[in-house]
C-alpha cells in the first residue's frame, strides 16, 4: 500500500484518548478511506492501546473484512485499510468489565454505509454493560438508538446478562440493520411538550437485601417531585451479575421528536443510593430547564451521523464539551461539510450545512 494512500491521524490531539481512535476507526470503514493512527493515547498515565481497544479494532476489521496492522496491548501506532463488504455475524469475546457500548461505536458508524446484508448479529460473551465514562446499553437502547431508528437506522440490543466491574461477563446480542433508504437529517434544537419522565434501574442480586433499587427510585421521585408534576414511570431490575453494581438511566421523549436523559448514572462505592438518585434526577433537569433537547452524551453519538448525512442537520445542546469539540474537529478530516458553532449564555447550536 502507498503511504499516500493513508489519511494521517494524530491520536494524541484535542482529548487525545480512545475515542479518537474508535471514531477514526468507524469512519475509515464509512468513507472507505484507509487510515494511520499515531500518538495512540500518548498523553495517557497508560498510553498505546488497552485491551478494550484492542479487543474494539479487532472486531470491526474482523466485521468488514478489513486489513489492520499487527499490533498489542501498548501499541502506539495502527494502520487499518478498510474494505467493501460486511459480514453478518460475529462472535466477540471480551475477558475484562470492558465497555460493550464503546465496542459498538465503530460497528454502528461503520454500518451506516452499507446497505447490505439484511442484519448484522453481533454476539458478544463478556465485557460490562455498565462503565464508567461509557454509555450502558439501556441508555443506548432507550435513547440513542431511538433517535437512529427514527432517522432511518434501526439496532437493536438484547441483553441476556448485564455485566459490572470487575469481572464484567456480560451476555449481549446487538442486531444491526444497514439502511436501506437515504438516512434523514437530525434537527432537534425545540424541546417541546413532555409528560412522562422514564427510567430503568439496574441493580445486581448481591445488592437486593439491601434495597439499593428501591432507594434510588425513590431518591430519584423525590428530586424530580421538587420541580415537576409530570407522571414518573421507573422500572427496578434486580439482576445476576459477576460483580456487584448499580447504574440507571433516566429519558423523557417530547413531542419534536427529542429524547433527553441523565445519560448513565453509575453506582460507585463512595456514593449512596440516594445520591445516585439525586444524580440521576438533577442531570436530567439541568435539559428541561433549560429547553435542551439533545443531552451531552447523546450529541457525540450523534455528530458522525450528522456529518455522513448530506442534508444540513441541526442540535441544540447545553454546552458543547472539549470531548464533542475534538470529536468534530476529527470529522473535518473524513467529511467535506463545514459546521457551526454558535454559542449562547444558555446553549450552542451545532450544525452541518
Amino acid at each position: 500500500m502507498n503511504d499516500s494512500e493513508f489519511l494521517e491521524i494524530d491520536g494524541s490531539f484535542g482529548e487525545g484518548g480512545g475515542a479518537i481512535l474508535r471514531l477514526a476507526a468507524g469512519l475509515s470503514i464509512l468513507v472507505k478511506r484507509p487510515i494511520r493512527i499515531k500518538n495512540i493515547r500518548a498523553n495517557r498515565p497508560k498510553p498505546g492501546l488497552r485491551l478494550q481497544h484492542l479487543v474494539g479494532l479487532k472486531t470491526l476489521a474482523e466485521l468488514t473484512n478489513s486489513t489492520l496492522s499487527n499490533c498489542k496491548v501498548g501499541t502506539g501506532d495502527i494502520t487499518l485499510y478498510p474494505k467493501q463488504s460486511l459480514k453478518n455475524k460475529i462472535n466477540v469475546e471480551i475477558v475484562t468489565a470492558g465497555s460493550i457500548g464503546l465496542l459498538l461505536q465503530p460497528i454502528q458508524i461503520a454500518c451506516l454505509g452499507f446497505n447490505k446484508p439484511e442484519k448484522i448479529e453481533v454476539l458478544i460473551n463478556g465485557g460490562g454493560t455498565f462503565g464508567k465514562w461509557a454509555p450502558s446499553l439501556n441508555y443506548l437502547k432507550e435513547v440513542t438508538y431511538q433517535i437512529f431508528q427514527n432517522h432511518g437506522f434501526k439496532v437493536d440490543i438484547n441483553i441476556d446478562k448485564h455485566g459490572f466491574y470487575p469481572k464484567g461477563g456480560a451476555r449481549v446480542k446487538c442486531t444491526l440493520y444497514p439502511p436501506k433508504n437515504e438516512l434523514k437529517p437530525i434537527v432537534l434544537t425545540k424541546l417541546g411538550k413532555i409528560e412522562i419522565i422514564h427510567g430503568k434501574i439496574i441493580v445486581t442480586n448481591q445488592l437486593k437485601s439491601k434495597k439499593v433499587g428501591e432507594r434510588i427510585r425513590l431518591s430519584v421521585i423525590n428530586q424530580l417531585k421538587k420541580a415537576l408534576d409530570f407522571d414518573i414511570k421507573l422500572d427496578i431490575t434486580y439482576v445476576d451479575s459477576l460483580s456487584s453494581g448499580a447504574g440507571l438511566s433516566l429519558w423523557t421523549y417530547s413531542d419534536t421528536g427529542a429524547i433527553i436523559s441523565s445519560g448513565t448514572i453509575l453506582g460507585e462505592r463512595h456514593i449512596s443510593s440516594e445520591k445516585l438518585g439525586e444524580l440521576a434526577a438533577n442531570e436530567l433537569l439541568k435539559c428541561i430547564r433549560n429547553n435542551i433537547p439533545v443531552d451531552n452524551y447523546l450529541s457525540d453519538q450523534l455528530i458522525p451521523f450528522m456529518g455522513f448525512v448530506k442534508k444540513p442537520s441541526k442540535i441544540k445542546v447545553l454546552e458543547v464539551t472539549s470531548h464533542t469539540k475534538t470529536n468534530l474537529e476529527l470529522l473535518k478530516l473524513f467529511f467535506k461539510r463545514d459546521f457551526l458553532i454558535k454559542t449562547k449564555n444558555t446553549y450552542s447550536i451545532i450544525e452541518f450545512q
